[in-house]
């Protein structure tokens, strides 16, 4: 695991209600990446919960003392009251109303504290057996908001949620006994047939503004990537080839789309511009089947993938700008299905083994792995991420 350089030189200089992140001065010259150590304070049950949200974050540490900040967290009638102290001096505070009250407040904490977008109030959907069938379920981060979206006691898979956090699209062989993706309206529960097709439908994806979505068919006979708008007309076919293509995952501007292809006789990743539709081979150089590509939102460079290495599945990521590949997962079992949360640093992916799986949580600044679904889940697998608007 590579190890980022933390050089710094902050003074503290921080007004209570300033819009940039605080700082405070911190080791110089250390060779790995530092987390802030912060203490929790306030109503018993908010810090509860912050414990488990700060612990999901590998640049968070919760200490009993010699912090570098305190949280207070407070119930304001239905919302939270955040204040962030140092060294005895408030730096501070604001309300966040709601439900989710919690994490937004977390994720204020996270970015007037290290300067970078925070990620505990993602809302995801993904694939549990818990009822027998792999059916799709949504869910807060710390599940206990978790909801069974589906009953089609069929194979469902590839969920994913639109970036307005209303629709989602999955595949399943419910109603035809073939491959189909469906769509789904997230207020009412209402489910419409988005793309059935002779053949094979899958791996519907939103673009990041959500208005176009990338799939796979093989209605033609093979399977290729195509795009469509959000109600699943006006249909174009990006690749012609006689390859078998999947995986499409778009760049956080729209304009280019990752997926894999066996071109090479083996899967590997490839990237299109849906324009011109010209497209090339990543060359991760790691492995000879990679696959499920997904783009960082923050850091274009940075496409994470999975890579077979050394008998197992593990999650890599490739950096266009130092043309390498880096391997982020080692362990017993493999690592599939990766993709970014909104800052950049963190990934959710599947660690399966052959008598389980479930998501766990990555820092890939850190090397830090937690798991993130419980254990009641069974086996959970395929997660999507959205952050609301």
């Amino acid at each position: 695991m590579n190890r980022f350089p933390f050089v710094l030189l902050f003074f503290l200089s921080v007004s209570l209600f300033g819009q940039g992140a605080i700082q405070l001065p911190d080791v110089i010259g250390t060779s790995e990446v530092r987390s802030r150590q912060i203490r929790l304070e306030g109503n018993a049950d908010l810090v509860a919960g912050g414990t488990r949200l700060f612990g999901l974050h590998g640049g968070m540490e919760v200490v009993a003392s010699g912090e570098d900040f305190v949280f207070r967290m407070e119930p304001v009638g239905s919302g939270v009251q955040l204040t962030i102290s140092s060294a005895g001096q408030r730096l501070w505070e604001e309300r966040f109303p709601g439900p989710s009250a919690l994490a937004l407040a977390a994720d204020a904490a996270v970015q007037r504290t290290l300067g970078t977008p925070g990620f505990f109030a993602s809302r995801i959907a993904f694939i549990s057996d818990r009822t027998g069938h792999a059916e799709v379920y949504t869910s807060d981060l710390l599940f206990q908001e978790l909801k069974q979206l589906t009953r089609d006691r069929s194979q469902c898979l590839s969920p994913n949620l639109s970036p307005d956090g209303r629709t989602l699209l999955y595949t399943s062989y419910h109603g035809s006994g073939f491959p189909d993706i469906y769509q789904v309206d997230l207020s009412t529960g209402q489910r419409t047939v988005f793309a059935g097709f002779k053949g094979t439908n899958t791996g519907a994806t939103f673009s990041p503004d959500g208005r176009q979505v990338a799939m796979i068919l093989s209605g033609s006979g093979n399977s290729d990537l195509y795009v469509a708008n959000p109600q699943g007309r006006n249909l174009q076919k990006l690749t012609r080839t006689k390859s078998l293509e999947a995986d499409p995952a778009w760049s956080p501007d729209g304009v280019r789309l990752a997926f894999t292809s066996d071109q090479m006789g083996g899967p590997q990743v490839y990237v299109m511009s849906v324009q011109s539709r010209s497209m090339e081979r990543l060359r991760t150089d790691i492995s000879r089947n990679c696959s499920e590509p997904t783009w960082n939102p923050r850091e274009p460079s940075l496409i994470a993938f999975t890579a077979a290495s050394a008998g197992e599945f593990e999650v890599a990521v490739y950096d266009y700008r130092k043309a390498q590949s880096t391997i982020l997962t080692r362990g017993a079992g493999d690592a599939v299905h990766p993709v970014w949360l909104r800052d950049g640093r963190h990934l959710i992916y599947t660690e399966r083994t052959s008598r389980t799986s479930r998501l766990m949580i990555l820092d890939t600044a850190t090397g830090k792995r937690a798991p993130l679904s419980p254990a009641q889940l069974n086996n959970a697998s395929e997660a999507t991420v959205i952050y609301p608007r």
